[in-house]
């Protein structure tokens, strides 16, 4: 098994900045996240953002591109959502913004 300590902190917002993420969902979008994040081999050490858009420091697998974790993450998450009958449909923007942090 390779070595690899590969951080980031990615950014994302919800669709037009809507202020979508609220205390109901928060816990439910953020625990789906890192549930995936471990599905595609990644670790998510911290998460958080506000109503409209979240933030997330995530250790990568090499063999895994930043922009297909972030693809699957917001696909699968707003999926995961817009499957519990909210009273609006939710999305995320697109793009995203991304940072590589050093081990502390």
């Amino acid at each position: 098994m390779p070595f690899w300590r590969n951080y980031y902190h990615i950014v994302w917002a919800t669709k037009n900045r809507e202020p979508f993420i609220t205390p109901t969902i928060e816990p439910r979008l953020f625990a789906y996240i890192v549930r995936k994040s471990a599905e595609l081999g990644a670790y998510v050490y911290a998460i958080d953002g506000w109503t409209e858009h979240t933030h997330a420091v995530a250790a990568i697998p090499p063999h895994v591109a930043v922009s297909h974790w972030v693809k699957t993450i917001k696909g699968a998450s707003s999926h995961d959502l817009n499957q519990q009958g909210l009273p609006s449909h939710f999305a995320w923007q697109r793009g995203y913004g991304v940072l590589t942090l050093g081990q502390r």
